[in-house]
């Protein structure tokens, strides 16, 4: 199975190095010293990494053969794609890899069926579900703790305990500060 575990971005310097923007929970795995990587477009590859550092918080490679920046810069926006067993799994019990999410059901605790995970959006703050609903409809899930209780992986299922709302535009609870003094106005009144 292949993964994308990361996207080559701007040139860094002139000796050939790049920024890259990790899409891997194990960059150390994936992304180290030695490992051969598959690229989108494929042209562009496969790429060896030579060596890699990190430079104010931000991950940079360097490739065999890439040795100034004009060859850097040229690779741009390349997605990098490690070659994964499907059956291997996180080091952490906690994690997961997104083809074993892809199409788990979603369920709320009581069994009750919300929809399917179709696809998983990677956010800066947060991972989300896109869940397709038996009416064709989408819904989006943060992957957080407090909302998704349980992943089952044996009976292909993700458990979740959503806020009102969340599920159901009917049971959304409008609050703001505002409410809250007119409220308490009301009140002395």
């Amino acid at each position: 199975m292949q993964l994308v575990v990361a996207r080559i971005g701007r040139a860094h310097g002139i000796k050939g190095e790049v920024t890259v923007e990790v899409r891997t929970d194990e960059p150390e795995l994936r992304l180290g010293p030695g490992a051969v990587l598959t690229t989108d477009p494929a042209a562009n590859g496969p790429l060896t990494i030579e060596a890699g550092r990190v430079h104010s918080g931000r991950l940079l490679l360097r490739f065999e053969g890439v040795r100034d920046r004009t060859t850097a810069e040229a690779l741009r926006n390349t997605l990098l794609i490690a070659d994964v067993d499907p059956a291997e799994l996180p080091e952490d019990p906690e994690e997961f890899y997104d083809h074993q999410l892809i199409d788990l059901d979603v369920v709320l605790a009581d069994g009750t069926e919300i929809g399917r995970i179709t696809e998983i959006s990677h956010l800066p703050s947060q991972d989300l579900f896109i869940v397709e609903r038996p009416d064709g409809s989408e819904v989006m899930i943060p992957f957080v703790e407090e909302i998704v209780t349980e992943i089952d992986l044996e009976e292909q299922r993700a458990v979740i305990t959503p806020p009102p709302g969340l599920i159901d535009d009917s049971q959304a609870v409008v609050a703001s500060a505002r409410d809250d003094e007119a409220a308490e106005q009301e009140n002395e009144a």
